[in-house]
């Protein structure tokens, strides 16, 4: 190597920055264990999610590159999660098993080294969380091409679990079976919501496979391995777990395929929010003409944007229903308080699920 290599001197830079950068991080993770023990005392939840998403915000907005916002979150969510396990390690139950869609949300939310328990139903991540048997529980709650998960929304008119964050994830669907010869595969197995994501590619080029609904996109996973005509459809990490071979790529129809998470616990997470918060409703009109334009107007007074409006039968009396609403803004917002008063005249009830930092 040629004397006076520009090699080493920027080499040498990089070691004293590094040195500098694990200085920092272990002042940061100090000052996070103060804040954890300050937490403990007053009798706080550990995970701030409000807090969270500020401290994500800011470092976005400080960033002048040439780190991309992408990677400047990814490195400072591991921080954040990294801080937090100091402080305790979160137990998560999600709706499993290992290698779904929601396993993956799950470890990008908390973070790899938190403990994870995998449960068969939603019902059964809402029940650990109510027990305590979990800290925090995530669940899907709708796909921007197959619409809400019910199942998720009817187990909040049953619980008093509130929502804590939300996430919103690209899905990329993948067919994979254990042997690599397309026109072979006669059978393909996933979960229902994951097949009418692919609809139309699987017509094109399966016309004559048999579509068969699992589990979960992890369950299809391990159908596939098990018979040599079949193949499955999931995400990548599906395919690692159960050495699966991926015959394509995002054959999703839609390619701004997302799904839409939230992230349920005992407390709600903060009592002020970040400026870019969403709150979400479960009302029930009285029933009387005109009530439920009535319930929207005040919304529309107030000035509110309703993202979301989706009704449910409550399974209690025939043509009874609910309504889900989400909107944008804190509940500790003088609009949004106004609102909730002014809406009460309309309503049999009026349940606050939570209010959250956007996850868009």
């Amino acid at each position: 190597m040629p004397k006076n290599n520009p090699l080493d001197g920027l080499r040498s830079r990089i070691d004293r920055l590094d040195d500098e950068i694990l200085k920092l991080l272990n002042e940061r993770a100090r000052a996070a264990l103060k804040i954890g023990a300050e937490k403990a005392r007053r009798k706080e939840e550990v995970y701030a999610s409000t807090r969270e998403q500020q401290i994500l915000e800011r470092m976005e907005a400080a960033n002048k590159g040439p780190l991309s916002p992408e990677a400047v979150e990814e490195v400072f969510r591991t921080v954040i999660n990294n801080c937090r396990l100091l402080q305790k390690n979160l137990v998560i139950a999600y709706f499993g098993p290992e290698a779904t869609f929601t396993h993956q949300a799950a470890m990008k939310h908390f973070g790899r080294a938190a403990e994870y328990r995998p449960l068969r139903t939603i019902s059964d991540v809402f029940d650990e969380v109510e027990k305590g048997r979990a800290d925090y529980g995530l669940v899907p709650i709708e796909n921007s091409t197959e619409g809400m998960v019910n199942h998720t929304l009817d187990m909040f008119m049953e619980s008093d679990l509130v929502i804590c964050a939300e996430r919103q994830d690209p899905i990329s669907q993948c067919l994979m079976a254990s042997q690599p010869s397309l026109p072979k595969i006669k059978t393909v197995f996933s979960y229902s919501n994951a097949l009418g994501q692919c609809r139309r590619w699987l017509e094109k080029n399966l016309p004559g496979a048999s579509l068969k609904e699992a589990a979960s996109t992890a369950d299809a996973a391990a159908q596939a391995a098990l018979h040599i005509d079949a193949a499955a459809v999931a995400g990548p990490l599906a395919a690692e777990l159960y050495h699966l071979k991926l015959l394509a790529i995002d054959i999703q129809d839609a390619k701004d395929n997302r799904t839409r998470f939230l992230v349920i616990g005992r407390k709600a997470s903060a009592s002020s929010g970040t400026g870019r918060d969403k709150t979400s409703l479960l009302l029930s009109v009285k029933d009387r003409v005109g009530a439920l334009h009535q319930l929207l107007g005040v919304f529309k007074t107030e000035g509110l944007n309703l993202t979301k409006i989706e009704s449910r039968p409550t399974k209690k009396k025939a043509w009874e229903y609910v309504f889900f609403v989400d909107l944008q803004g804190h509940a500790s917002d003088p609009a949004v308080q106004r609102a909730l008063k002014g809406i009460a005249e309309h309503c049999v009830f009026v349940k606050v699920l939570g209010s959250y930092p956007r996850g868009d």
